[in-house]
């Protein structure tokens, strides 16, 4: 397993992190997965004997499940792992239940401290934006964690380029605690990342975690054109996240990252993580299994080194038009470009 440094700070992560989502199967998260005590002990044994050493999840799962049966999964390895999770979903019905103000920041990390049966949370998540809460209130309330003890690191998650950087700032100004992290989607099928989040993040000097590497499955290599299998995607229930906006470049991109599989004797899947580990910027895969056969051929994907020729063949297959203003830097700025430039137009 390769370890990589976390942002700016001291922290070392496996490349490959486990998320839990599945864990519990309460609610709407039923359809995504509903692992137990017993299952989740293997499946974070397998990963531990693989060295792993972080462990993703956030307290709107399974409405708190999840973190109930990671803390009892880990129960006696605490040390092993580091424990990640997150705060902002609803937890209720009321009016602060939900957000990022210092009232629900402070009870939920309570809260998830309760569930997980620990003493301190490694990496402390907004799991989202909240656009009414002034960031002075939201990183004071983080710092404060910080400081107490009750966690480690702080990072956001699913933030846009300029939430990302006014939060930076408001941190320098006031001098709180930094984010070390963010946690973002980025797929072969979803590259939105590399405009503004990647070079965001390596200018800033911020590691980067991905979550649903796989689009939720869809480049397992079982979706194939004219091979759908109705009833085992959690696209085809309820669940619908992340969306796909052009099903025939889905499909040109499995049967790319198939045929390059052939090649190494491996699945799809380990060809789509591996080709997001060459990616700059990237420090660590969240990956989520519902049984130890899926997550052991996930697992391998830090062994699988592809060629420059088979990452340029995934770059050209799943490339997308650049946007307003980088077509136009392309074009009229390259010869003064910095290195967070170049992770998309070098």
């Amino acid at each position: 397993m390769e370890y990589r440094q976390l942002g700016r700070s001291g922290l070392r992560v496996s490349v490959i992190a486990l998320g839990t989502m599945t864990f519990g199967g309460r609610g709407g998260f039923a359809n995504v997965g509903n692992t137990d005590v017993e299952q989740a002990r293997r499946l974070i044994g397998l990963c531990l004997e693989h060295g792993v050493n972080v462990i993703d999840t956030a307290d709107v799962y399974s409405q708190g499940a999840s973190e109930e049966i990671l803390g009892q999964a880990v129960r006696g390895r605490r040390e092993e792992v580091l424990l990640a999770t997150k705060v902002r979903m609803p937890m209720g019905e009321g009016p602060n239940e939900a957000g990022l103000s210092r009232e629900h920041i402070v009870r939920a990390c309570e809260g998830s401290l309760r569930r997980l049966g620990v003493d301190y949370i490694d990496l402390y998540q907004v799991h989202g934006w909240d656009g009414q809460t002034p960031l002075e209130e939201t990183l004071d309330a983080l710092d404060t964690l910080v400081r107490k003890g009750q966690v480690r690191y702080i990072g956001c998650s699913n933030y846009s380029a300029w939430h990302l950087m006014k939060a930076l700032a408001v941190s320098e100004r006031y001098r709180f605690q930094r984010f070390v992290s963010q946690q973002i989607h980025y797929t072969l099928q979803a590259r939105e990342a590399e405009h503004e989040l990647v070079p965001a993040a390596i200018d800033q000097g911020l590691g980067v975690l991905v979550w649903s590497p796989l689009a939720g499955g869809l480049l397992s290599g079982k979706f194939r054109r004219g091979r759908e299998l109705p009833g085992t995607s959690r696209h085809l229930t309820e669940w619908n996240e992340p969306p796909v906006h052009d099903q025939g470049k889905l499909y040109d991109i499995v049967e790319v990252a198939v045929r390059i599989g052939e090649v190494h004797g491996v699945s799809a899947a380990q060809v789509s993580l591996a080709w997001l580990l060459r990616k700059p910027g990237v420090t660590s895969l969240v990956i989520g299994a519902r049984d130890g056969q899926q997550l052991a051929d996930n697992l391998a994907a830090a062994q699988l080194i592809l060629s420059d020729d088979e990452v340029a063949q995934l770059d050209e297959v799943s490339a997308t038009p650049l946007p307003y203003p980088y077509w136009h830097q392309q074009n009229f700025a390259s010869d003064r470009l910095s290195l967070a430039d170049r992770t998309l137009l070098g």
